[in-house]
This record gives structure tokens, sequence and C-alpha cells, in this order.
């Protein structure tokens, strides 16, 4: 569902899969061929959200910006299950893995990876190319090409998806 607050509303790009069962609220801008799934909650009521072309932001996210600031999520990203992003920018191609957390004004490199249940402190910031895991995240190791094909490979089965969901819909079950 789209929400119109303190005078802003969500602007959805072309070729985006937005749940009905999502919850976009306020200054929020989502690109092309983007994935938000269900229970999606996309705050952008005290600050503004901007996600990039091609990003996966999948069921039961929570996403909120700074105050008077903007969380920027860049393009080909993918935010697993449950996580909670409240940070200042998310780098192109990076993966927050699921249930992780990114506190107020935090930031994550290109191609960073965030692992699974990590949390990442108020204004870290996680360079490019690295493995990040534990609370509080550190820096376990680089980045290798199969991670990049794997992620590659991920990414672009959420934009499929994305377009299925466009193309099929759902259909409640009586």
């Amino acid at each position: 569902m789209l929400y119109k607050f303190d005078g802003k509303q969500p602007i959805i790009e072309t070729d985006t899969y937005v749940s009905e069962l999502a919850s976009i609220i306020g200054d929020v801008v989502i690109g092309h061929n983007c994935y938000i799934g269900h229970g999606v909650i996309l705050r952008g009521d005290y600050g503004r959200i901007e996600i990039g072309d091609g990003t996966a932001v999948e069921e039961g996210v929570i996403v909120h910006a700074p105050p008077g600031d903007t969380n920027q999520i860049g393009n080909k990203v993918t935010i697993g299950h449950g996580a909670v992003i409240h940070g200042k920018r998310i780098g192109n191609h990076a993966v927050i893995g699921m249930g992780a957390v990114l506190s107020i004004w935090s930031e994550i490199g290109e191609w960073a990876i965030v692992a699974e249940g990590g949390v990442v402190k108020m204004r870290q910031i996680i360079p490019p190319k690295v493995v990040a895991a534990g609370n509080p995240v550190k820096i376990v190791r680089e980045i290798r090409s199969k991670d990049e094909e794997l992620w590659l490979r991920g990414k672009q089965r959420y934009i499929d998806l994305a377009k299925k969901y466009l193309d099929e819909g759902m259909e409640p079950v009586k």
C-alpha cells in the first residue's frame, strides 16, 4: 500500500513490483526493475528513502531514514528477509544478509556483504568489496570473484521475479 504523508508521496518507477502487502510511506523513491516484497515497510516520514534500479528488498525488511537526511540504497542491492535498515548509504551491488541491522547513519560500500544477523553500529562505515560479520560487524575477508558471480545471479533472479509478479499478479485463495 502506498501512503501520502506530510505532503509527500512515494514515486515508483516502471517495471518495479511493490507487494500490496508492503507499506510505502511518504518521501520514498524506488527505481526501475525493483522487487519490494511482502511485509516490507519503507518509512519516508522524517527523512527520504531512495532505492536504485534493480534492487531487491525482501520480505519483512524495515527501512527508515535518519532524521532530516536521506537513506540512499544503490542499484542492484540485495536486502535480505527481516533486515532493519536505518543507515545513510548502501553502495551499488551490496548485499545485506537476512536479519542484519544497519544502525543510523551507517554506510556500506559497493559490493560489500553484511552477513546474516550482522549489526552495523551507528555511523560505522564498511568499505567496498569486503564481507563483514558479527555483532558489531568486523571485516572478515575481501569478497571474491565467485561472490560477485553468485550475487549477480541472485540479483537477476529478483528482477525476473518482480516481472513475473507484475505479469501474473497474486490471486487470493478462498
